[in-house]
């Protein structure tokens, strides 16, 4: 028998719709620049190969539909702006995957938050430095309710919106993602082995702005539910 020196803490989970079990978060991939208005937005040229960041497992904010999810304004930051994406839950192992065999690694999708402290980010990209203290705090992840594949249809058209205060923010449909989800999904399993319980964020729509202590996000992707957030 197996004696930590301290309890284990508790494995990050994700509520999956119409069920009472959970999805058990391992590890978080996130795409940048996927929308082509964003990249520009973000001082990129709207058309780049795919490349990866990461938040821990931990910093997942799991949000069931019709309830408000709290995160707290995190610290170091005058600066937290919010991305809407579509995240994709990955169902088994698997390490360089063909795209045209990469949707059978696919558990599910959800609607999903990138927090980002954009001030830490920017004074990152001036020196060089990596993004995790930017992208990977606590809470920076906050995601609704897992849909199963099978239950979705196709999802590559849906329309995503994010509303703050109950105003638009950003619009858009998952066909405008440069790179679509099976060659998300290949290109990071030529650098990875995804594991089940893998999440990825596919990139956010252009609109990205600051939100406040108070600020309530609502974020919708046609097919997949929605998913409510209060700054606190």
């Amino acid at each position: 028998m197996t004696h930590f020196v301290f309890p284990t803490p508790a494995i990050p989970a994700l509520p999956i719709s119409g069920s009472d079990q959970l999805f058990p978060v391992n590890r978080i991939y996130c795409v940048g620049r996927n929308y082509a208005d964003h990249a520009i937005e973000m001082g990129g040229t709207g058309k780049e190969p795919p490349f990866f960041f990461m938040k821990p497992g931990n910093a997942v904010l799991p949000v069931r539909q019709g309830e408000r999810g709290k995160m707290p304004y995190p610290p170091k930051t005058g600066d937290l702006h919010h991305e809407i994406e579509l995240v994709v839950a990955i169902g088994r192992p698997g390490s360089k995957i063909p795209v045209n065999e990469a949707e059978s690694y696919i558990w599910g999708y959800a609607a999903g938050l990138d927090m980002t402290r954009r001030d830490l980010q920017s004074e990152a990209k001036k020196q060089g430095r990596p993004w995790c203290t930017a992208k990977g705090f606590d809470y920076s992840a906050p995601v609704g309710e897992l849909m199963p594949r099978a239950a979705t249809g196709n999802i590559s058209h849906a329309g995503i919106s994010l509303f703050v205060n109950g105003a638009e923010r950003q619009h858009s449909e998952i066909g405008k993602m440069i790179w679509n989800v099976p060659e998300i999904i290949s290109a990071l399993s030529e650098l990875y082995t995804l594991q089940a319980g893998d999440l990825i964020f596919t990139g956010t729509p252009e609109g990205v702005a600051a939100v406040q202590r108070g600020d309530v996000l609502e974020g919708a992707i046609d097919l997949l539910g929605s998913l409510t957030v209060e700054i606190i």
